[in-house]
Formats: structure tokens, C-alpha cells, sequence
């Protein structure tokens, strides 16, 4: 397995069986700048959605189109991108797990809203914000947790489902910070590796520095990279 960080929460899994990019916003991220929207998308199967602010959902619509990956969302989100001409859906909600043919996917809990603002200011629900528990055939489990703070049912999630890597909301404002993104790992789960994310960018944090600091003398070994850097497993 192969995960690259695009930047923000945005990434690139490659598999044995499946090509996936999650939370895929790239045009207007300036912590993407400078690299390859088109090499991001190459061979792409599958689009996974965490919810639906525009930061997350990002180039979700044109990279569906131009390559005809299936993407994966909520059901109010997924309506949504219906609307907006996405063809290959797959709709689920809080729980349910869908099979994607050399993995599943399961909708876990995030704290977190999902809306897209509407050019006349409107803002329009798009469910509820969601991680993704991704299990493969004979490769890493990963949780991708979207946008969340802590909560106690963390625990849960790690018990049903034991992800191996944790892909982590670390940049405060927005989602848990740093030190507290470290307390949720430490207590609730217990990652082998864990990758921060969703920081970098104007009004959140700008390092992983407190997630790192919060994390030593952990059993998880903590991963950071640049944006476009890649970490196998």
C-alpha cells in the first residue's frame, strides 16, 4: 500500500486492487500548488468523500467525470453530486459499510457539520460529516477521520474495527488541534502508524509540532511528510 498526502486532507491510496483519491481538493488549495492534478488522478477507481464543505468535496465532480471513478458519499451529499452530473455513485450513511470491490468502506462518526454555501450566501446541508474505516484484502486497515473533534465513541470505532493507520485532523479551528488530536489517539485508539492532516493552511495551524509532541512515548509511530510525499506500508 501507498498513501500520499496531496495536502490539507486530501489523498492518494494505491492498492493491489484499487486506485483511491480521498477528499480531493486540489484547484484551489495552495498548500497543492505545484503539483499534478492529472498524476493525482491517474488510473483512479474510486473518489471517497468525507463530507460536503468545499474543501473536502474540492475537484470531487471534474475528476468523476474525466475519468469515470466511482464516489463514494453520504446520501444527501450524494444527491447533491447527482444533481451536479456524478454518474457513479455509491450512497450510504453513519454505519453502513458498502463493498467497493477490493475493499469496503464504513461511514463512522465525525463532529463535525457538512454544507456547501450557495453563490447567494444560502447554506444547504449535506448530511452528517463522517470518517471513513477502510478495510482492504491483505493490506493496512485505514481510518480516514474527516473533520472531527474528540468524542468518547472513538473507542467504539476502534474496537469494531482496529484500523492499523489513522489518518489524523490535527489543525485546530476547524477540527481538534494538535494536543488534543494526540489525546484521541493515545486513549481511544491504537494505530500503528498514524498520519496528521488538515493543517497548513491560512487560519489553522501550520506543523504537526504540537500532534508530534503530544504523541511521544506512544506505541504509534507518528508520520508526517510534505505535501505530494507518499509513505508505504
Amino acid at each position: 500500500m501507498k498513501i500520499t498526502w496531496l495536502a490539507h486532507s486530501a489523498f492518494r491510496i494505491e492498492t493491489a486492487k484499487a486506485k483511491i483519491l480521498i477528499d480531493p481538493f486540489l484547484t484551489y488549495n495552495p498548500a497543492f500548488a505545484g503539483q499534478d492534478a492529472k498524476a493525482a488522478a491517474e488510473g483512479l477507481t474510486h473518489i471517497l468523500l468525507t463530507h460536503g464543505h468545499g474543501d473536502h468535496v474540492g475537484d470531487a465532480v471534474q475528476i468523476a467525470k474525466e475519468t469515470g471513478a466511482v464516489v463514494l458519499a453520504n446520501y444527501d451529499l450524494g444527491v447533491w453530486l447527482a444533481k451536479k452530473g456524478v454518474e457513479k455513485l455509491e450512497m450510504g450513511n453513519t454505519g453502513g459499510t458498502i463493498d467497493l470491490g477490493g475493499f469496503t468502506a464504513t461511514f463512522t462518526q465525525a463532529l463535525h457539520s457538512s454544507a456547501q454555501i450557495t453563490e447567494d450566501g444560502v447554506s444547504h446541508c449535506l448530511g452528517n460529516a463522517n470518517g471513513l474505516m477502510l478495510h482492504f484484502d491483505d493490506e493496512p486497515s485505514v481510518l480516514h477521520m474527516g473533520d472531527t473533534d474528540i468524542f468518547t465513541d472513538m473507542g467504539l470505532i476502534n474496537e469494531l474495527h482496529q484500523p492499523d493507520i489513522g489518518i489524523v485532523p490535527i489543525g485546530d479551528r476547524f477540527t481538534m488541534g494538535g494536543a488534543v488530536a494526540a489525546l484521541a489517539c493515545q486513549r481511544f485508539f491504537d494505530f500503528k502508524h498514524a498520519i496528521p492532516c488538515h493543517y497548513g493552511l491560512p487560519g489553522v495551524d501550520q506543523t504537526p509540532e504540537k500532534f508530534v509532541k503530544g504523541m511521544e512515548g506512544s506505541r504509534t509511530r507518528v508520520e508526517t511528510t510534505a505535501p505530494g510525499g507518499s509513505l508505504s506500508y
